[in-house]
């Protein structure tokens, strides 16, 4: 029995292209396209541009209130 994948293929290739535009220093964030600066930052735009194509991404973290 295999287990179920957690990405989907398409968010890969999303991360991965984002990680070339980063590699290369094109990468750029948010509404002011400031230049990202850290690889967690570029994985997280890449997996945000697949959830927003409807690729299969879990759902992002949410704070926990006490």
């Amino acid at each position: 029995m295999s287990m179920a994948r957690k990405y989907s293929k398409a968010a890969q290739k999303e991360v991965q292209k984002e990680m070339r535009r980063y590699k290369k220093g094109k990468a750029h964030s948010g509404p002011k396209k400031k230049k990202v600066k850290s690889r967690k930052q570029a994985i997280a735009i890449g997996l945000s541009k697949a959830r927003k194509k409807g690729a299969k991404v879990p759902k992002k973290a949410k704070a926990r209130s006490r």
